[in-house]
């Protein structure tokens, strides 16, 4: 029998096309929505139903249903030392906390806590779909993807590959490297779950050889699997990266086979103009990760360049880089960056001066579209759009029930817009009362 959520329904089709239905519907059969609009009456009719041949949900006044959050980028080992080391610049963040915590994951029961936690905050937060780096330990990774299989989360689960500028307790060799990649890319395919599925995974550029990248990208072309690692996040990080492979941070990737239209890449803060072309014509996505940018000194994406240059992007919170593993707090982040950039490139500072590269024609991102990066815009960078992102019929119902009276009841009535603009700006995990996931609720009561 399918079920009919009745109330206020809101979604994105595209960046700059935000859709809502207040009042309206969202019905589900099994896994899949199998109706969407404002007129139930007729749909039912169109279907040949009558209202009690369905299940209906009616939410309240002060309720919202809408696509579950996407987080395109998170390093789930760190979620055991999120909010730690965060004066430091990326590099001396990496060598003081990551790699020694990273390296306590060659033993799988130390993996099972932290996974166990990270995938349950994740969901308490609202994440559907998550794109997780684990670590360069074969066995503690495929730990990883039990997890999010026992927990009902939908991922893309990596084993972190990298044989070289790491520290040497840290670092692999080629062959194994490979080897465990194939060999992780089996047992992921072998657990036959529709929610988790493989993704290849160089850290960066700068801890693979040239060899070992190239490697990496032909078992991605060869199953056609997804692909994850970073970019351009950190200007240091990049002037070494240059003088390694001796062209640019995208052409090392591309040089490897790596730039697809399955690939997502973290950051992209100091992409050049030619990089950020060879991007959109491999359809290669970025994944903006605003909080990490900003505690790690990196620098300031700007999200409408790359949008405007035919750059598909989502949200990531980067944790432990970022300082939480809610994509909400990755959005309002999101705008805060934008609009820093509009005080940049608009005004004159006291005490900065003008911008360098002064834009008055900036403008600044929409909480709706901030919105559709946090929703549909990860699950296309993610390349799972076919799949979930949005409430279109067809696809998966990833959905999360908000209510922004869980924690203070509003004195007034509030229309479609205030209801979503309220729970991004002042709401909270507590906010979602349910998470969906190909139609099971799959939050902790």
């Amino acid at each position: 029998m399918p079920t009919v959520y009745r109330g206020t329904v809101v979604h994105t089709k595209s960046f700059d096309e935000f859709e809502s239905f207040g009042p309206g519907f969202v019905a589900v059969e099994g896994e899949k929505i199998i109706g969407v609009g404002s007129d139930l009456e007729k749909w039912l009719s169109e279907q040949k139903l009558k209202s009690e041949d369905v299940t209906e949900v009616q939410l309240t006044e002060y309720q919202f249903l809408m696509p579950g959050f996407v987080d395109c980028h998170i390093h789930a080992p760190q979620y055991d030392q999120y909010g730690l080391g965060l004066d430091m610049p990326l590099l001396d963040w990496l060598n003081t906390y990551t790699f020694p915590l990273e390296a306590k994951f060659a033993d799988p029961k130390y993996a099972q806590q932290v996974y166990k936690n990270v995938v349950e905050a994740t969901i308490r937060c609202g994440t559907t779909l998550a794109s997780y780096f684990a670590t360069n330990h074969l066995e503690s990774t495929l730990v990883l993807a039990r997890e999010a299989v026992r927990q009902g989360q939908r991922a893309l689960v990596g084993k972190v590959c990298s044989n070289c500028n790491s520290p040497d307790f840290y670092v692999e060799k080629t062959e194994d490297s490979v080897k465990h990649t194939k060999l992780f890319v089996q047992e992921i395919q072998n657990l036959k779950s529709p929610l988790v599925m493989p993704t290849i995974t160089p850290r960066f550029a700068l801890s693979c050889s040239e060899d070992l990248l190239k490697q990496l990208g032909s078992i991605a072309k060869s199953d056609d699997l997804h692909i994850q690692s970073h970019i351009s996040e950190n200007v240091s990080e990049i002037e070494v990266v240059k003088g390694i492979f001796k062209t640019s941070y995208a052409q090392a990737y591309d040089n490897a086979g790596l730039l697809t239209k399955k690939t997502v890449m973290a950051h992209g803060v100091h992409l050049e103009d030619s990089e950020i072309a060879l991007l959109r014509d491999r359809g290669t996505s970025i994944a903006h990760c605003p909080a990490s940018n900003t505690m790690l000194s990196s620098g300031l994406c700007d999200v409408q360049r790359l949008v405007k240059s035919g750059v598909t992007v989502g949200l990531g919170t980067d944790v432990s880089g970022g300082n939480s593993v809610s994509i909400k707090d990755a959005l309002l982040r999101s705008l805060d960056v934008s609009k820093h950039l509009d005080f940049f490139k608009k005004q004159n500072i006291w005490g900065t001066g003008t911008a360098k590269i002064p834009d008055p024609k900036y403008q600044q991102l929409k909480y709706k579209q901030a919105f559709y990066l946090a929703t549909l815009g990860g699950a296309k960078a993610l390349a799972l759009d076919h799949i979930t992102g949005n409430f279109a019929v067809g696809k998966q119902f990833d959905a999360l029930l908000v209510d922004v009276s869980a924690l203070e009841q509003p004195t007034r009535s509030l229309n479609v817009n205030e209801l979503l603009e309220k729970f991004i700006y002042t709401g909270d995990d507590r906010n979602i009362l349910k998470v969906f996931v190909a139609g099971k609720s799959i939050k902790k009561e």
